[in-house]
């Protein structure tokens, strides 16, 4: 697919720097399958998802991956940010690949010093460096968690502060690993969760550790060349047997954001249509328009950055222009776009629907 296929043009302003005053307040907008869309809010969401419905949430914990800090010797400003575990070893002293920057750069054997912790760089890896970091008391991820800093995208521009420890993180957060939040996941409350479940809706778990790939732009003309990047990802085998009811029970499976959908679509069980595979593994999944689901019903979501893959894998869900035109109305109707920004509840288009076999109706 042409990349320029996924432009469109977005106010600055539109790009949401703040949580929503609480998270049911955000605005959602409903677009069905046909017909016009329907504007809301998220407190309205368990009225728009038919009982009875699996809703799928990933666990993923967003660590506070920005450590600042200072070169030992010269006193310069460096800063790491932790991207994945180098090797499996957890403790005092770990290594890391981590995105860094300092005035004069980061070679081999400089010392950081990022208070509880000291950095040492190993070596680098394409664009990433190798790092060794040693807790000076207890285990490294506890004086990560104490001493370092909410890593908030990009495109928010501003310092974090005391309220994103825990605006940026879900109520799910239980699995430590990403270094985004699975944003879609941000909207959600206990209160909600209550109104679901009475509703009769049964709540599953995934985890995909969100990395920075996420935000990694497309710089080629066709998706079809992009280098995906890749995620951990975990599929409980309470979560297959969950779908499994669903299944008999001809329930719909309603993700909560696009890393649930790579998670379920990855694992697929491709000898029983709308099953997926138990067990951990690493994915590369593109999904882009021609793409047909194999598990997924509902798509709850935020709005994404404009030639994307996280909007392919929208359109492909929801059809392009159709997906286009509701980004464009959501724009004229003063939405909030991106991580702290308003969602939106997506049904399939017929070319991604899957069809299901008589075993798995």
């Amino acid at each position: 697919m042409k990349v320029d296929l996924l432009h469109y043009a977005l106010a600055p302003e539109s790009i949401a720097q703040v949580p929503a005053a609480d998270r049911l307040s955000a605005r959602l907008l409903d677009l069905p399958a046909r017909g016009d869309a329907t504007h809301l809010h998220v407190r309205d969401l368990p009225d728009r998802i038919p009982e009875g419905s699996l809703v799928v949430v990933n666990d993923t914990r967003v660590m506070r991956a920005r450590l600042l800090g200072h070169k030992r010797g010269s006193g310069g400003k460096a800063e790491i940010f932790l991207v994945r575990h180098a090797t499996p070893e957890r403790g005092s002293v770990e290594r890391w690949w981590a995105m860094g920057k300092a005035s004069k750069g980061l070679r081999p054997e400089t010392w950081i010093d990022v208070g509880e912790l000291e950095v040492r760089v190993v070596g680098r890896k394409d664009e990433l460096l190798e790092v060794e970091i040693t807790a000076k008391s207890g285990s490294v991820s506890e004086a990560v968690e104490r001493c370092g800093h909410v890593p908030l995208p990009p495109y928010i521009r501003r310092e974090d502060d005391a309220a994103d420890l825990e605006r940026y993180q879900t109520i799910f957060a239980r699995a430590p690993g990403a270094v985004a939040a699975p944003t879609a996941g941000l909207h959600l409350t206990e209160e909600l969760v209550a109104r679901l479940t009475a509703r009769g809706c049964v709540l599953a778990s995934v985890t995909l550790h969100v990395g920075l790939g996420t935000f990694q732009p497309v710089t080629v003309p066709d998706l079809d060349d992009h280098p995906m990047h890749s995620e951990a990802f975990d599929i409980p085998e309470k979560t297959a047997a969950a779908i499994a009811d669903a299944r008999t029970r001809s329930a719909p499976v309603v993700a909560i954001g696009t890393t649930v959908v790579r998670a379920l679509e990855s694992a697929a069980d491709r000898t029983r249509s709308g099953h997926v595979v138990p067990g951990s593994g690493e994915t590369r999944l593109l999904i882009q328009p021609g793409y047909r689901f194999q598990v997924v019903d509902r798509l709850f979501t935020n709005f994404h950055l404009p030639e994307s893959t996280l909007l392919a894998l929208v359109s492909a869900f929801a059809g392009r222009q159709r997906a286009l035109d509701a980004y464009a109305d959501a724009q004229a109707r003063g939405y909030r776009f991106f991580s702290y920004g308003d969602a939106m509840l997506l049904n399939p288009c017929e070319d991604a629907r899957r069809a299901l076999s008589s075993e798995a109706a």
